[in-house]
């Protein structure tokens, strides 16, 4: 398994973030709209065993830097989950149970 270092890694959950604008900020040229929670995603992820408790994680760091309205509901992060565990260890994840 080809695990990228801690920085390449927030680097990509930040691009992914970006991709999918889960909370729609991302507009204009602000590329590192996201770095901020990829930092606290990244920090966070080595207690990560599942797919879902990626995605409670990601949810969860939205809800602390915005709040809930903003967030949304958790099944809007599943497929950024999926994205962000296939770039931490390099496999898809098993799917998340709705």
């Amino acid at each position: 398994m080809n695990m990228p270092g801690r920085e390449e890694l927030t680097a990509q959950v930040s691009r992914a973030l970006l991709d999918a604008d889960p909370i729609g900020i991302a507009v204009g040229p602000n590329v590192d709209e996201y770095d901020v929670e990829a930092r606290e995603i990244v920090a966070r992820m080595p207690g990560v065993r599942t797919g879902e408790e990626l995605r409670s994680l990601v949810h969860q760091v939205f809800v602390a830097f915005f709040d809930d309205g903003t967030a949304g509901p958790p099944d809007r992060y599943t497929s950024i989950a999926d994205q962000i565990w296939a770039l931490w260890v390099g496999t898809p994840t098993p799917p998340v149970e709705e």
